[in-house]
């Protein structure tokens, strides 16, 4: 048969009137089954007149009373409906992803289209097309419209559930306030999933009802909360987000679903039982998704009566599931915070950080989290989920270092173009497409320590609401309230080591003050004798120039034991700390040493300084026993450099050798009482060495570190208190600057 454009209007034409006389048809009908009937065998009539198909057909999930599920048109290899309905069928596949699906059918093609509600699946309309015909965009389109018309007019058996009145309306409004304020009135979990539950069924007048929440790996629903009256055997296994069942099909496609007939097909093979002894004829299923779109749960409910829920319903338990994913949010953000808030006081940093990451990949629903700590100009990782360790970014040039130096949220696009990233391999292999990144801040006014890093697949998945951004700040503030308390634990340590150093040293003191007083006595009357003898035997010891000189010998040795006696005696006295300059210590402690003519020292910027708060003579015996040991260690050759810096509160010396250097495993051995003794030092009057040294900083309230490496040299560096106008006049008479 020919066909030119002539032929081509004539099924224009008859195409208008078709569907003109459907619209006519649904315009007037009533909400008898038997108007919906006659317009849905229109439908199939009329599309297999106007399209090369063998056969058009429609199966209903509910049947119409009077007027059955089946609607055929035409013969050939059909489907049965079964069949059509069947989990692993085309069929299925094109309602559970609202869109049309094709089949080999023998030598035909076979085309499924979704009839759906608005918040139902209604069925299917399957067209078994000519031999060897693929359908055409252009059929597609015709059969759409012939679709739009049969979904049409079963959407009025929906009339058989009364629109709600203005005051049923206020009634449910009411009703949903009211559910909000119980459900966010709930603290624990468990008692807020119970209220939700509790709510759902009295808000649409459900039985029974189930709440089930996904696991931590986002396989399956785990039952939470369960309700409904003379439930014997509830079935609370596990199901797995899948289509293999109506909640897990509800699960995967995230999408309310409601069925009026559980016993008929697709539902018949999908249904899996609220209650193994009770019958249940209607289903109600919403998901639960959060703002961020995760999947939290779903919300099942169910009555023994057909047809039991409307689509009212459906609008209602939509709403409340929206308040429960909120009333569920916070219910496990204020659980981490109790856990994280006791973690925080009794836990070390390294474990808190761990255990925040963590919590933050459950909250946020995130592929990874990180913490980072400022060291420097780099951010160094301290605790991950799947990153790779030992990892360090630098601040500048990074969207890591652009939270920490904005300190501001930062939400970066993965992996990014315009910034250098050193993980941008592993970036790309763990297809993170997404990243969120806040600042550590601790103390006032806000310094950054650090950030708080959290990635996602999707691109999208911190733009739809402010709220992961919140969850994330308020556990990088629990994060930053961490690194504070560690720090503020180490400076408590360290006063609590430093006052058992002072009450150590004051008991020794004691002990050591009491030998040297008898020491001293016993010292003293050494030179008196040796006086005595000589003007007794001035005549023999003119004769005998050997014994005159051995006397003198001992004289002056006695002399000098007792000078070091009472410099002993001075340091072991109570310090009485006040404004020292520090230049003079310094000086005071060369005039001490004797400085070899191969050793040169560099003093820089001492006089500029402020006065520190010490004691004059214990401080200069500090500088003198650094000194000493810095001569011992270049072998009495090379350069001595002494500088300082001044701080807030502090004053930093600094005494530099160019000595070999001390291996790393021995930086802190060299200050204790064993190792430093160097009794062959005349300077070290008691022989202790860096010991002393270490002890009289305690006993300053300062410190002392030790910085070197083989063959570089040796560093200390000494930190003392700035003395301020309170602590009184300088030595010289000045007031101490501030």
């Amino acid at each position: 048969m020919a066909s030119g454009p002539a032929t081509v209007e004539r099924e224009d034409v008859r195409l208008l009137q078709r569907l003109n006389r459907l619209a006519h048809m649904l315009e007037h009908m009533g909400t008898s089954n038997t108007d919906v009937e006659r317009i849905l065998r229109q439908v199939i009539e009329s599309a297999r007149e106007l399209l090369p198909a063998e056969a058009v057909f429609i199966y209903l999930h509910t049947p119409l009373p009077g007027a059955g599920d089946t609607f055929i048109q035409g013969k050939g290899p059909i489907p049965s409906r079964e069949q059509a309905f069947a989990p692993e069928g085309s069929g299925f596949q094109a309602l559970s992803e609202e869109k049309p699906r094709h089949q080999p059918q023998g030598p035909h093609t076979l085309t499924w289209m979704p009839l759906r509600g608005r918040e139902q699946s209604l069925g299917l309309l399957g067209v078994l097309w000519h031999k060897d015909v693929h359908p055409t965009p252009e059929h597609m389109l015709i059969l759409e419209s012939f679709v739009h018309l049969a979904t049409l007019a079963l959407r009025q058996t929906d009339r058989g559930h009364p629109e709600p009145g203005p005051a049923r309306k206020r009634d449910e409004l009411e009703r949903l306030h009211r559910a909000g304020l119980l459900i966010s009135s709930r603290l624990r979990l468990e008692d807020t999933l119970e209220a939700i539950l509790q709510m759902a069924l009295e808000v649409t007048g459900a039985r029974y009802g189930i709440l089930r929440l996904v696991d931590p790996e986002g396989e399956n629903l785990i039952a939470k909360a369960l309700a409904g009256e003379r439930l014997s055997r509830p079935a609370v296994e596990s199901l797995p987000i899948n289509s293999t069942s109506i909640t897990g099909w509800v699960a995967k496609h995230r999408r309310p679903l409601r069925v009026d007939d559980v016993r008929l097909p697709p539902w018949s093979r999908l249904y899996y039982p609220l209650d193994y002894d009770l019958e249940m004829r209607s289903e109600l299923t919403v998901p639960l998704i959060g703002a961020n779109g995760r999947l939290e749960g779903v919300i099942n409910l169910e009555s023994p009566r057909v047809a039991a829920f409307s689509e009212e319903d459906s609008h209602l338990l939509q709403a409340l599931a929206t308040q429960a994913v909120i009333a569920i949010q916070e219910a496990r953000l204020l659980d981490a915070l109790q856990d994280i808030a006791w973690r925080v006081l009794t836990e070390p940093l390294d474990r808190v950080l761990r255990h925040l990451v963590q919590r933050a990949q459950e909250l946020l629903n995130v592929a990874d989290a990180a913490i980072w700590l400022l060291q420097g100009d780099a951010l160094a990782l301290k605790a991950h989920t799947t990153f790779p360790p030992t990892h360090r970014i630098p601040v500048e040039g990074t969207y890591l270092g652009r939270a920490v130096r904005t300190r501001q949220p930062v939400l970066v696009p993965l992996p990014d173009p315009d910034l250098k990233d050193p993980c941008r391999a592993w970036v790309e292999e763990r297809g993170w497409r997404t990243g969120l990144v806040v600042p550590l801040l601790t103390g006032e006014p806000k310094e950054p320590v650090g950030a708080f890093s959290v990635y996602a697949t999707d691109e999208r998945h911190f733009q739809s609401s402010d709220w992961d951004k919140k969850v994330l700040a308020i556990l990088a503030h629990y994060a930053a309230l961490a690194v504070h308390n560690e720090r503020r634990q180490a400076a408590l340590q360290a006063a609590q080591e430093q006052r058992a150093v002072a009450e150590t040293f004051a008991a020794m003191g004691d002990v050591a003050a009491n030998i040297l007083h008898h020491l001293n006595n016993k010292v003293g009357t050494i030179p008196v004798r040796v006086e005595g003898l000589q003007e007794k035997y001035q005549d023999v010891l003119e004769e005998d120039p050997y014994m005159a000189r051995t006397l003198e010998a001992i004289q002056e040795s006695a002399r000098e034991a007792l000078q070091d006696v009472r410099d002993s005696l001075a340091l072991l006295r109570p310090i009485r700390p006040g404004p020292v300059p520090l230049h003079a210590c310094v000086q005071d402690a060369l005039a001490t040493v004797k400085i070899p003519p191969a050793v040169r020292v560099h003093i820089s910027g001492l006089d500029a300084l402020p006065p520190v708060l010490a004691g004059k003579e214990s401080l200069t015996f500090v500088f003198t026993n650094l000194l000493q040991n810095a001569m011992e260690a270049m072998g009495g050759e090379g350069e001595i450099h002494i500088w300082g810096e001044e701080g807030p509160e502090d004053v930093w010396v600094h005494v530099r050798d160019s000595g070999p250097g001390i291996p790393a495993h021995l930086h802190e051995r060299i200050f204790d009482f064993a190792t430093s003794r160097r009794r062959h030092h005349a300077g070290h009057k008691l022989g202790f060495g860096l010991w002393w040294v270490k002890t009289l900083m305690s006993r300053l309230g300062g410190e002392v570190r030790v910085e070197s490496r083989p063959s570089e040299g040796t560093t200390f560096h000494l930190r003392l208190p700035r003395a301020t106008l309170a602590d009184g006049p300088q030595p010289n008479g000045s007031t101490a600057k501030t």
